[in-house]
């Protein structure tokens, strides 16, 4: 029991099972009796709330700032504090928007060539020098006949480099008809 709500209810429950008095279950559960006396002068809060629901309804985006900023335009003036602890209570967060949407669905297996010079594949593997340098190697590699057609390595591998190597293969060994890369230089 954390709340003096709860406190509250813990009193009044045993005061009901177990016949006891008021004064005998505050002894019993160590709860001062003065919170269990205390009756709220707060004023309602009804037309706040109903108020605060009707702009988060109408601006769904909009936090607890933007909905007080609103209120103040209709000429309803209150603390941020009490918005805020008033716009926990009817739960109206803002939810989180979700991430960038993916394909729905599974995708075609891509076929295996069933001849040479079909499908080329691009892919690169990194490694480290002993000193902590690291370094790339490009590897070009004819899906049918698995021969490695290039491996081009050095501590950078530019855009236009991985462009001009597939190019050079391509004057002596001639055009693939796809070209496929599982991953991007870094």
């Amino acid at each position: 029991m954390v709340t003096p709500d709860a406190k509250r209810k813990a009193v009044a429950c045993a005061c009901e099972v177990h016949g006891v008095s008021q004064r005998r279950a505050c002894q019993a559960l160590s709860i001062d009796r003065s919170t269990v006396r205390y009756t709220s002068i707060r004023p309602d809060d009804g037309p706040l709330r109903d108020a605060m629901k009707a702009v988060a309804a109408e601006r769904r985006r909009f936090g607890y700032s933007r909905i007080h900023i609103m209120l103040e335009r209709q000429g309803i003036v209150m603390n941020q504090k009490k918005l805020r602890r008033l716009y926990r209570e009817e739960k109206l967060q803002v939810r989180r928007r979700g991430g960038r949407k993916r394909a729905l669905g599974t995708r075609r297996p891509m076929l295996m060539p069933d001849r040479a010079d079909a499908r080329w594949s691009l892919d690169f593997v990194s490694d480290t020098f002993t000193d902590g340098r690291r370094f790339r190697v490009l590897a070009v590699v004819d899906d049918y006949t698995r021969e490695c057609l290039a491996l081009i390595a050095d501590t950078s591998l530019s855009g236009l480099r991985v462009v001009r190597e597939p190019d050079a293969i391509i004057r002596w060994r001639g055009r693939p008809a796809t070209i496929v890369s599982t991953t991007a230089p870094s």
